[in-house]
């Protein structure tokens, strides 16, 4: 195709071109500020690094670039240009598309814009195409130049081929080769957006619904959160490495007076820790990898404990020792050494890359660092969520949704008993305690009654995986790993069928499911997002019942994730009026903040308002958002209403 692309220095020029549009595609070109020229992704880090240029485009073939900050030829002038930029990210009449919107949004948000729906992301439409018979396109295959090559059978020249080891500042920005790929961004942004949703409307236009309203706005919020960062406290986090290099120290000792002079590594699972235990103390092989050796990991642990109790005491220290230092080891690895690696020299903050389609049921993931998965309080010595602090005068607010995996599979199977107790503002794990148990649901929930602890445990590990296709050995290995209860295989299957017997509703949505997605070969969400599953047809009884699972659990986790991001976009919305109200943190069901003091029972009030309105006309359960508040992440208590 032939490209018509020209350098603008004028707003009215600008106006000129987009006209009377109502798709506009659009793209920053950025450099680092002086101080950071030799840092390597200096560019990318809006602390760091400066717009130099902005391209849009209302036609394909054709593009505008307009020079902000070159150092070599004419710029459009910077209050001019920005004041007009204010105005079209927040125009709600024009379709802003652009790839990858949660850079724009981030770069943006530094000068004080927060972009506004309607938003068309292309990345996120790529994540959202199909790139065979069943798999969607990953993220590393969604780059701008792979699906021009891909798609448009367009190649287009690298920015290293383009600046020559040279900042894009530095760049003429008058030259033809710089309008050239400065423009290009937003032409092939358009003309992916016309592809895409061109595929969607015809194989699939639910996706096209979930990019424009859920995916895209979402991206924006994701840049916003990345901006803004997570503030922490550094002198808290070098004493607390000090702490644990000290306590490693001890229990290297402690398990060196037991084995000598083994060598155990950095966690205990070393080729010679592993022959010393299997082959010089001749202890069972209790359990196995994946390629058939012996195993060592934490269950492994576990198990060759209780192994030594019975059979070999004068070993039995040895493995609480070893899980101590792994412990310890992973909480100054990940969340010490970790986190310090990734705290910004500019702001002091940690500024994670957060994802909203990573993963298959449309729940999003961390990286650099993963500040998704810090430790509970009840399995974290050192405090790690105490790292996570609020400015001063400033409070960390977080609105989590109450149970709503439960709450959607309770609105999926229809059953009465469940529907029931959401509807009343009851207790589930109660109603299910009851369930199981043939206890009065006033007894199951009577804290004084005996027995009361152990069956309310049993009660909410049956409850998170209830919908997901429980067996009697994943209970009773969950229950004993991960809640402490020792439950024999024929108890856990007397529990499994009083819950079915009890949720009359819940087997019968659940092989409704199943066959109905061995049928079609996926699984979806209300909203209609699509999880293939080939496999579900499968005569290997491992992958097929994978499948299953896999069926059951996408429209209820992933239903979940949709309604987490309605309310993400509601959120979006109110920003404007709201400068002071910072998104930080994005944690399964939870969104976190920072805000002032004196803002608290605002934002409350706000982001509740967001969270709690109802997610779409057929969902009939009422949805909660309990919040949380403190100075620091640790240290954070639930607001009572």
């Amino acid at each position: 195709m032939n490209t018509n692309y020209q350098c603008v220095t004028k707003v009215a020029d600008i106006i000129d071109y987009i006209g009377g549009s109502s798709l506009v595609a659009f793209d920053f070109e950025t450099a680092p500020d002086e101080g950071y020229r030799q840092d390597e992704k200096a560019a990318l880090d809006p602390a760091k690094a400066h717009i130099v240029g902005c391209s849009f485009s209302v036609e394909q073939g054709t593009g505008i670039y307009v020079p902000v900050a070159h150092k070599v030829g004419s710029n459009a002038c910077v209050s001019e240009f920005y004041a007009f930029l204010a105005e079209f990210l927040t125009d709600a009449s024009i379709t802003k598309i652009a790839h990858n919107i949660a850079f724009e949004a981030n770069m943006a948000y530094a000068r004080g814009i927060v972009i506004q729906p309607p938003v068309y992301d292309t990345i996120c439409a790529a994540q959202m195409t199909l790139k065979n018979d069943y798999e969607f396109r990953k993220l590393h295959e969604c780059g701008l130049k792979h699906l021009a090559q891909e798609l448009l059978g367009e190649p287009l020249p690298t920015f290293a081929s383009v600046t020559a080891g040279r900042h894009f500042d530095e760049l003429s920005a008058q030259d033809v080769e710089t309008v050239r790929y400065g423009a290009a961004d937003s032409d092939f942004a358009l003309r992916l957006y016309f592809l895409f949703n061109e595929w969607f409307d015809r194989y699939l236009p639910k996706h096209r619904y979930i990019v424009e309203n859920l995916e895209s706005p979402t991206a924006v919020y994701l840049g916003i959160m990345k901006n803004n960062g997570i503030p922490v406290d550094l002198p808290l986090m070098l004493e607390r490495k000090t702490e644990a290099e000290a306590e490693m120290a001890w229990l290297r000792e402690e398990i060196q007076d037991i084995i000598g002079e083994v060598n155990i590594g950095a966690n205990c699972s070393t080729k010679a820790f592993k022959e010393y235990l299997y082959k010089e103390q001749g202890l069972p092989v209790l359990k196995t990898t994946g390629t058939n050796r012996e195993a060592a990991d934490d269950m492994t642990m576990i198990l060759l404990k209780e192994w030594c109790d019975k059979n070999r005491p004068e070993l039995s220290r040895l493995f609480t020792l070893v899980q101590e230092y792994r412990k310890w080891g992973k909480l100054k690895s990940t969340y010490i050494d970790g986190y310090m690696k990734y705290v910004n020299s500019v702001t002091g903050r940690i500024h994670p890359d957060i994802f909203a389609l990573s993963t298959d049921t449309g729940r999003m993931n961390c990286q650099r660092p993963n500040c998704q998965n810090c430790p509970r309080k009840t399995n974290d010595p050192i405090g790690v969520r105490n790292f996570i602090k609020a400015p001063n005068g400033h409070l960390i607010l977080s609105l989590d949704f109450s149970q709503i995996e439960l709450r959607v599979g309770a609105f999926y199977c229809r059953d009465e008993r469940m529907l029931d107790t959401y509807r009343k503002g009851g207790d589930i794990h109660a109603a299910t305690t009851s369930v199981i148990f043939g206890v009065t649901y006033e007894e199951a929930k009577d804290k004084h009654r005996e027995g009361y602890k152990e069956q309310r445990t049993i009660a909410k590990n049956c409850n998170f995986g209830t919908f997901y296709g429980l067996f009697p050995k994943g209970l009773q290995q969950t229950l004993k790993f991960k809640a402490g209860v020792d439950k024999s295989y024929d108890e856990c299957e007397a529990i499994i069928r009083n819950l079915k017997t009890g949720y009359k509703g819940l087997s019968v949505w659940q092989e409704e499911t199943k066959v109905q997605a061995a049928r079609r070969l996926y699984s979806e969400t209300w909203l209609g997002r699509r999880r293939y599953l080939p496999n579900i047809r499968s005569d290997n009884w491992g992958m097929k019942s994978f499948a299953e699972r896999c069926a059951l659990n996408t429209p209820i986790q992933g239903t979940a994730a949709d309604i987490l991001k309605l309310a993400i976009v509601r959120i979006l919305r109110g920003l404007p009026e709201r400068p002071w109200l910072r998104p930080i943190l994005q944690i399964h069901d939870e969104l976190t903040f920072i805000v002032p003091a004196e803002k608290l029972d605002e934002s409350v009030a706000f982001i509740r308002g967001c969270m709690e309105e109802k997610p779409f006309p057929e969902f009939d359960l009422p949805l909660i958002a309990e919040a949380s508040v403190g100075q620091t992440f640790g240290t954070m208590e639930e607001i009572d209403d």
